[in-house]
């Protein structure tokens, strides 16, 4: 499988100040600085809430040049709100450093509030009173040559995101995974013109071909060897048997990876769904750790720029009110009778 792009240069990552020094104590730490990472530190620097933000510059939509379904926003850079974002967070108070997170672990506190221990890759460690996990997640695109060079741009995954652009287009759907099947019928929607590459997979059921079929989708059975494009976009999907087959666009779902290997060691909840194993949370994000949200893609796979901002601040604003219990707690605790 082969893993989306890199980080461009759209997506540099500025420091706000000097990494915090090691040891030091947050209020909250947000992995992550995405639309549901960024939204989480707006909401809590809102709250007047000292706030870390560590982020590794890699996010999902770095590859897409325009944002969509995104009200006021409509065709916006998705690296020009995240700048916007950045900013606002930091006017609030935040402070952001660039990293790359390797871990949280329970810290060992004689007194004062419970805190977490974040540690990066590189070492330094920062203690935080709740840990907001907002660092999305990977797209392993199935290793067909030509077929990652074009993501983001005619290689896609969300038909509701880039849907409306390729109407009525030749378009492709290339099996890898659970969800092609979903994908096909969503895409019929936006256009007549439909292949199914069901890749040498297992034959198809007579159920599933009879459904395609009825609404004209083209199955092609063939192993596809490749992918070919022209001036930055595709034009043909290449069969095992020498074919190729003209395409606009390829909308594929390959395997999922969330990024929440450095919460391992809490042993947090997971639930399995159709498009992988991710993280259990309620309805504000909250894991089955008191102390550790996780919104955006690393918890909710189908989650758009709209919905990862609405969790971000919902995510936010309840760390913050689980603070402001703690803090009247601990208050309490140490009053003098009288």
């Amino acid at each position: 499988m082969n893993s989306t792009p890199p980080p461009s240069s759209r997506h540099t990552v500025s420091a706000s100040d000097p990494r915090p020094e090691s040891g030091e104590l947050y209020d909250a730490v947000v992995i992550g600085a995405g639309p549901a990472g960024l939204s989480a530190a707006v909401a809590l620097g809102r709250a007047r809430r000292r706030v870390l933000i560590i982020d590794a510059g890699s996010p999902r939509n770095r590859a897409a040049s325009h944002l969509h379904t995104v009200l006021g926003h409509e065709g916006l850079d998705p690296a020009e709100l995240l700048r916007t974002g950045r900013q606002e967070a930091l006017s609030y108070g935040a402070d952001l450093v660039p990293g790359v997170v390797a871990r949280v672990s329970e810290a060992s506190v004689e007194s004062g509030p419970v805190t977490l221990t974040v540690t990066l890759e590189d070492g330094s460690q920062v203690l935080g009173r709740a840990v907001i996990a907002a660092g999305g997640l990977t797209d392993e695109l199935p290793d067909v040559p030509g077929l990652a060079e074009h993501w983001g741009s005619s290689v896609l995954h969300c038909p509701y995101c880039h849907g409306w652009e390729v109407r009525d287009k030749r378009l492709g759907v290339l099996a890898a995974g659970p969800m092609a099947l979903h994908q096909a019928e969503l895409l019929r929607q936006w256009t007549d013109r439909l292949t199914f590459f069901s890749a040498g997979a297992e034959p198809l059921s007579e159920e599933t071909t009879r459904r395609l079929r009825a609404r004209s989708v083209a199955i092609e059975p063939a192993v596809v060897t490749a992918v070919h494009g022209e001036g930055g976009a595709v034009t043909a999907v290449a069969l095992a048997d020498g074919r190729e087959v003209p395409v606009d666009a390829i909308f594929t779902a390959g395997a999922l990876r969330p990024h929440d290997a450095p919460l391992e060691e809490l042993g947090l909840a997971r639930s399995a769904t159709p498009m992988g194993e991710f993280l259990s949370v309620d309805r504000t994000g909250r894991t089955s750790h008191p102390r550790v949200w996780a919104v955006g893609n690393i918890s909710d796979p189908a989650a758009n720029v709209v919905m990862s901002m609405s969790a971000g601040t919902f995510a936010g604003a309840t760390a913050n009110m689980t603070l402001v219990s703690e803090d009247f707690d601990l208050a309490e605790s140490i009053s003098i009778p009288g």
